[in-house]
């Protein structure tokens, strides 16, 4: 494989293009509503109105706005069709000869499209994922070519780092230093991997990118591989995403057909090939240091940093390890220029950043949006604010490491600083929109027992902390709990944050933390005055302890 067998795919493949495209979407969130059946009857129509020379029917990733799904996008006339069912499917492509249609139109006016900033998410629903072939018609592959025979791993390391890019997997910690950092570490042995263990609630921005456009990620840990002299990469994904990780496998095995995975890709000394490795689904997996663990057949279990895993990660060997969105990121990098990509965004938050928007909202789906779009620009514009008539109360970013945001802070621009000051975080970019009728305090409980229940009990803190703090906010919602429960709960709060082994556990406490600080009456509504504390066996109050370690 070189530069020109790569001209020539695409070239062949833009040539067989048809007058007309339907593009039906096989996202997850399509093919549960049914999706694979329109795609059949939509092609079953073209077959019958004699229409195979003119329309061509493309299986694709997501198209974004979920909560209308199945969608069915018509090229060259930008029409997007939403709740395709195979009963009105043939209705699509009756209209293509001038045939009316029964089935509603989305606009593709509104926000919730004009908003986007499409980088990670641009082949989303353009490319088939399942056919490396349209991946390289969209110019896919051409920045491995160009960084591996026109470039030293320097030149890519300088524009990494040149771009501002920080980890989309939550921390932010930039990208270049991280990638120098491996580069200079010792060792005959080097490892790139791809943190695919997404398992925040309502998140699924990681999940689509590798269902719609898997070959991206590859490129990107191909070029991360060249950069910091890596030849083993693994792609660790949870077994709950299996769509993704039959893409992925295909993903795989096109790139190696085509030598753009294995030995001498494009004729460089650079050998680089990626294996999958499936997560039972534990959420602290997607810590690093446990998701290592996990790699190498034992229990994901945290461990101390320092060292951290760019000096001795894997087997002891320097490792990079980056997010799906981070990967997916490096290649427009490397084919626009870092100039291009630090142009977009903030002071210190460079690029855009994907969300999966959810909860008590219009418009459910995967955004992208370049950092710093105020909150208020995300939800009430292109989410379309809460149904029915309802008042959006909070927006919780984060996951269950994050915090709820109050609907009076809503200007606030999503960017990492900025989060950071209203107590909650980025994270991977889930975004739960709540309304009026939501009890915060509930909310505050249903994360600690999701942590509670996540957490791999290595450190005490954690396994202790977690368990304490959800039986409190339990004894609250059932009106048994007084002043002194609630701070005995502050007080657990600081102790987990502070003194607990890994991230999941130090960022356990902030829905709860978060949800007091901007919605305090809504837990001191719920306490029993004092005098009415049942007494303790002696007839004494109980006293206020707290365990530490």
């Amino acid at each position: 494989m070189d530069l020109n067998d790569l001209l020539e795919i695409k070239e062949k493949e833009l040539a067989a293009r048809k007058p007309f495209t339907l593009r039906c979407c096989l996202a997850a969130g399509c093919v549960s509503s049914n999706a694979e059946a329109v795609k059949r009857r939509l092609e079953e129509t073209v077959a019958e109105l004699g229409l195979a020379e003119q329309v061509e029917v493309r299986g694709v990733g997501c198209l974004k706005l979920c909560c209308q799904g199945p969608l069915v996008h018509v090229d060259p006339r930008d029409e997007l069709y939403e709740r395709v069912t195979p009963q009105n499917a043939a209705s699509v492509v009756a209209a293509l000869k001038g045939g009316q249609t029964t089935v509603s139109q989305s606009e593709l006016n509104h926000p919730f499209f004009t908003q986007q900033r499409p980088i990670v998410l641009a082949n989303s629903g353009l490319v088939d994922p399942e056919r490396i072939e349209s991946y390289i018609a969209a110019d896919g592959y051409l920045a491995l070519h160009d960084a591996v025979i026109e470039l030293e791993p320097k030149d890519v390391l300088d524009a990494v780092a040149a771009s501002g890019l920080r980890g989309r997997g939550g921390a932010g910690f930039p990208t270049g230093l991280k990638w120098g950092t491996v580069a200079k570490s010792p060792g005959a042995k080097k490892y790139v991997i791809c943190n695919a263990d997404e398992g925040d609630p309502g998140a699924f921005m990681d999940r689509s990118v590798l269902e719609s456009d898997p070959h991206s990620v590859l490129e990107g840990m191909a070029i991360a591989a060249y950069a910091v002299g890596a030849d083993q990469g693994f792609i660790y994904v949870r077994a709950e995403y299996p769509l993704a990780i039959s893409r992925l496998q295909k993903a795989i095995k096109q790139a190696k057909q085509h030598g753009i995975l294995g030995s001498g890709i494009f004729g460089s000394p650079l050998n680089f090939t990626v294996d999958l490795r499936i997560g039972a689904g534990a959420f602290v997996c997607g810590e690093e240091t446990a998701l290592m663990k996990s790699v190498e057949g034992l229990r994901g279990t945290p461990r101390p940093r320092p060292p951290f895993p760019a000096e001795s990660g894997l087997w002891g060997c320097p490792t990079l390890i980056n997010n799906v969105e981070t990967f997916a990121n490096v290649p427009a990098i490397l084919r626009n220029g870092a100039e291009w990509f630090a142009g977009i965004g903030t002071e210190k938050s460079k690029g855009t950043k994907v969300f999966a928007l959810a909860g008590k909202i219009r418009n459910t789906g995967l955004i992208e949006v370049p950092m710093g779009t105020s909150l208020r620009t995300i939800v009430e514009e292109m989410g379309g604010g809460a149904p029915e008539g309802g008042r959006i109360k909070a927006v919780q970013t984060g996951g269950p490491s994050g915090g709820c945001i109050p609907a009076d802070a809503l200007d606030v621009p999503v960017d990492y600083e900025s989060l950071a000051k209203l107590g909650s975080i980025m994270g991977s970019g889930g975004m739960i929109v709540m309304d009026e009728t939501t009890q915060m305090v509930d909310v505050a409980r249903f994360f600690m027992e999701f942590c509670r229940d996540e957490s791999c009990g290595k450190c005490i803190p954690c396994r202790a902390g977690t368990v304490q703090m959800h039986e409190l906010l339990g004894k609250i919602l059932a009106r048994k709990a007084t002043a002194r429960d609630l701070a005995k709960l502050e007080e657990l709060c600081e102790m987990v944050k502070n003194t607990s082994l890994c991230g999941l556990g130090q960022t356990a406490p902030n829905p709860v933390l978060s949800t007091l600080r901007f919605f305090r009456p809504e837990y001191e509504r719920l306490l029993q005055p004092e005098s009415q504390r049942p007494p303790g066996p002696t007839g004494a109050k109980e006293p206020v302890t707290v365990a530490r370690t």
